[in-house]
């Protein structure tokens, strides 16, 4: 809903002022906290540099795939590639952190597998949007898994490391600097706004990233793409198919017998 107010300007400078702002907002933060130098020793080191300059380019790819769909009409589409996106993550928790699953978690990423199959037909072909939105993030998440900063330092080295090529965007493609923020205060003013709509989430989707399973993870992201099929079905028009609303309860089914399972098994460890 954020981004279709910004339709004044175009998706890479949509992207190029998000990461500017989010780098301002953590750069203050980290000021306050007194945590500024850590940014610049790990600047210095060139294994880690290049971990989170991986890391932050993937980020900068789903940004600009999912700005774009958000702004030419494709919000189901985009949904349909964050609900493939946990269970990539699901994929590559088992192929890289030996993560498990019992007979029952098999069953319902099966069906929730099933559930995303049954939005494809409505794509028109091979939905390369959402297969790239959902391979984007899943691959984030590992990068992130693997980087040694918590949340919060690593996304300010990530948009550290992107912000000379935003500011070089802005500079080729804005007439005026009036321009690169709408030309308005009004516009000025949401277009700062983006640096606290993309650093909270992303601070806070770091933070589990490093700390629980991704398994877990994939299974708490299902809501995010929930909501923006809602979204955009019910306050922007985007049509909805039969297939697409079958699809949608077999994910919310998978997603309640995963949660019911995990639930159980906590209750089994702890005695209950």
């Amino acid at each position: 809903m954020y981004w279709k107010l910004i339709d004044f300007l175009p998706p890479p400078s949509i992207v190029a002022q998000r990461t500017l702002w989010s780098l301002v907002i953590l750069l203050a933060v980290l000021a306050c906290r007194r945590e500024g130098g850590g940014l610049v020793h790990h600047l210095r080191n060139p294994r880690a540099a290049a971990w989170h300059l991986l890391s932050g380019s993937l980020l900068a790819v789903n940004w600009m795939l999912y700005v774009w769909a958000t702004l030419n009409g494709r919000i189901l589409e985009a949904a349909l590639g964050y609900y493939l996106n946990p269970f990539l993550n699901m994929l590559f928790g088992t192929l890289w952190f030996g993560e498990r699953h019992n007979r029952l978690q098999l069953a319902a990423i099966a069906l929730a597998i099933g559930g995303v199959a049954l939005q494809i037909p409505a794509a028109a072909g091979i939905p390369w949007l959402a297969l790239t939105l959902a391979v984007t993030f899943s691959l984030y998440a590992v990068v992130k898994k693997r980087t040694l900063l918590e949340s919060r330092l690593g996304l300010t080295v990530e948009t550290g490391l992107l912000a000379p090529a935003a500011i070089v965007w802005l500079s080729i493609h804005a007439d005026t600097p009036a321009a690169a923020f709408g030309g308005t205060w009004a516009h000025a003013a949401l277009v700062a706004g983006t640096g606290i709509a993309t650093t909270l989430p992303l601070v806070f989707f770091g933070h589990a990233a490093r700390n629980i399973r991704l398994t877990t993870l994939g299974i708490i992201q299902f809501l995010g793409p929930t909501l923006q099929f809602l979204i955009g079905w019910r306050l922007y028009g985007e049509p909805v198919t039969p297939a697409r609303l079958l699809s949608f309860a077999c994910i919310w089914l998978a997603v309640i017998i995963y949660a019911a399972d995990a639930r159980r098994g906590k209750n089994a460890e702890s005695g209950i």
